[in-house]
This record gives C-alpha cells, structure tokens and sequence, in this order.
C-alpha cells in the first residue's frame, strides 16, 4: 500500500497509469492516536474515520495538514490507497498531475482556498469533484476559512463545494492546555513536572503545532545537554 504524496515516487493505478514525482513528498507516521482532540473536537476524529466528503476549517496551525496526513495513514492501514496534496506547494505547478486522481479511495487537499480566483486551478479542482462523484472516490478538503467564506470565481465549484458537509477544528481551549502538553510529553516519553508544564501554558503559543515544536526541541536539546526539562531550560527555547 502506498500513500502518495507521503512517499517519494509513486506508481498509481488509474484509468491513464503514468509515473508521478510530487517534489512536496515527505514519510510521515502521523496518526490519529498522535493527535491531542480536545473534547469539542472529537465529532472531528469520527468525520475523518467515516466514508463521507468532508470540509474541515479552522484557524491556522488547529491542526488540519496532521489530521489530514493522519487520515491517508489510517487509509493505508486498511489497504487503501490515498493522496494528499498541500495546496500552498502543488499550486506552484500545472494542474495535470491531478488528472484520473478519482481512481484512488482517498483524496486530501490542503488549504484549498488558496486556488480562488486561479481558473486552471479552480476549472481542475470542480473537474475532479465530478470524476470523485463517479468512481467513489473520497474527498477531504481544509481550508482556515468557512467554505462558505472563499471566493471561488467558478460558480459550479463554489455550488460543489457548499454541498459538502463541513466541520469545524476547534482550538485547544485554556483550560485543557495541561492536558494537551502532558499528552504530547508522554508521546514522546518525556518527563515534564507540574512546574515547567504551568510555565510552558503561560508563555507557550497556545496551538497543537506549536506545542509539539517547543516539546521536541525541548526533548532535543535536553538530550544534547544531558540535563533535565527545568523551566530554566525551556527559557532557552521560548
């Protein structure tokens, strides 16, 4: 099983077979278990896992490119095939590599809203939407805006879109900040105390992607240094 767009190079079995090359492609393990959901967020988790079409938005940095990646991965755990493509880079070429994509299970499309007012780009993507409805084929769009708010220049695209059911990403609320860093420390198997978790709420950027960053140089530079996660050493950091 292959995720393409999560591996270098893959070969996909479609109605016009061809070679494809995504110069975005990088292996992930990410998965659903490695993701904090915070208890609004949950109806999120079951979208992702169910057979529907789904519009996920929500602010930048909630989440949505993990989530995303983590949904092709659990594809791939029961040997389906899938691809996901960021839109802030595939949008830099030509939309021709997603021609025949509908003969895959899974399609995920990152920040989708930023090919408003492109035609090729905005003409390709209601093309696929309509190959997807078809064959089958699954769709997953993000955006950090409410579909409803994007401004497609194509009328059809924008109709296209509303159909789909949207689902909105939830910030990590305060008070469940300690939770979210003890679960992302014990992921790692990192040992953090009451005190430099009650200092990292304090001064920490208060989204998953943060978190995670300021954790895992936290675990890296505790390594090289041979020392223990004191709140002098997380000043380092942030």
């Amino acid at each position: 099983m292959r995720i393409i767009g999560l591996e270098i190079l893959g070969l996909i079995k479609m109605n016009k077979p061809q070679q494809l090359t995504f110069p975005w492609n990088k292996r992930n393990k990410l998965t659903f278990n490695d993701f904090f959901f915070d208890s609004p967020n949950e109806e999120v988790k079951l979208a992702l896992k169910n057979n529907e079409d789904v519009f996920l938005y929500g602010a930048e940095d909630s989440g949505k490119s993990f989530l995303l990646q983590s949904t092709c991965n659990y594809y791939a755990s029961d040997h389906k095939s899938s691809v996901y493509i960021p839109i802030s880079q595939a949008i830099k070429h030509g939309t021709g590599f997603i021609d025949s994509l509908e003969g895959l299970d899974l399609i995920c499309l990152d920040d989708i809203d930023l090919i408003a007012s492109n035609k090729d780009w905005e003409v390709g993507i209601f093309n696929l939407i309509n190959d997807c409805l078809s064959s089958n084929c699954r769709l997953i769009f993000s955006s950090c805006k409410n579909p409803s708010s994007i401004n497609f220049d194509l009328d059809d695209l924008r109709s296209r879109i509303k159909r789909i059911d949207h689902i909105e990403l939830y910030p990590i609320r305060d008070a469940n900040l300690p939770e979210a860093i003890k679960f992302i420390s014990q992921l790692r198997s990192i040992n953090l105390g009451d005190k430099e978790i009650n200092y990292l709420v304090t001064y920490s950027k208060r989204n998953m992607s943060d978190l995670i960053e300021v954790i895992s140089k936290l675990d890296q530079l505790s390594m090289e240094l041979k020392r223990k996660i004191t709140v002098p050493l997380i000043k380092e950091i942030i």
